[in-house]
């Protein structure tokens, strides 16, 4: 993440939408992904976690839905307004290049890889050099909602879940 120039102090924004924290959501996006069949998470799902996750009123309909519930609940829920549904698709948009910088730090950091020939992404399992993060108490529903997004989508092909979110890819 850039510096702020000196003497500025770091915008909630920033703070919230940073490469690090978005590593740290599609890491555990792709550990939910990868529990239901050991299957990796296909690239372009990726780029739906953080417009979910890192939208507050969307993340506590994540929260207040059981994982197995799936992601048809899940959806049927923020269709209530349907504004919020039809939101999804225009954050993915604007948070195209942090997912992108986000998939790169994890790259980087060693907590994903990319296989691209299949245009797929592995969250790699800690391991004793890079033991799991210990997360503030608040990044918890974070944490918890991305895992459960992985699930949900691992249960669906992707035309199945750009239809129930009505996002294109």
């Amino acid at each position: 993440m850039a510096r702020p120039p000196s003497g500025q102090s770091l915008t909630e924004l920033n703070l919230v939408q940073n490469p690090a924290l978005g590593a740290y959501a599609l890491w555990q996006f792709g550990l939910g992904y990868q529990s239901h069949d050991g299957e990796l998470a296909k690239l372009p799902a990726a780029f739906l976690v953080l417009p979910i996750v890192l939208h507050r009123p969307t993340l506590e309909l994540v929260g207040s839905t059981q994982k197995g519930s799936g992601l048809a609940l899940f959806a049927a829920k923020l269709a209530e307004r349907e504004e919020n549904l039809l939101a999804v698709h225009t954050r993915a948009l604007v948070l195209r290049p942090l997912t992108l910088r986000s998939i790169g730090f994890a790259i980087n950091a060693g907590i994903a890889t990319l296989n691209y020939e299949e245009a797929s992404i592995r969250a790699n399992a800690p391991t004793p050099r890079s033991r799991k993060p210990q997360v503030p108490e608040r990044l918890r529903s974070l944490s918890n909602g991305a895992e459960k997004v992985g699930y949900w989508f691992a249960k669906m092909g992707l035309s199945q879940i750009a239809s129930t979110l009505r996002v294109e890819f």
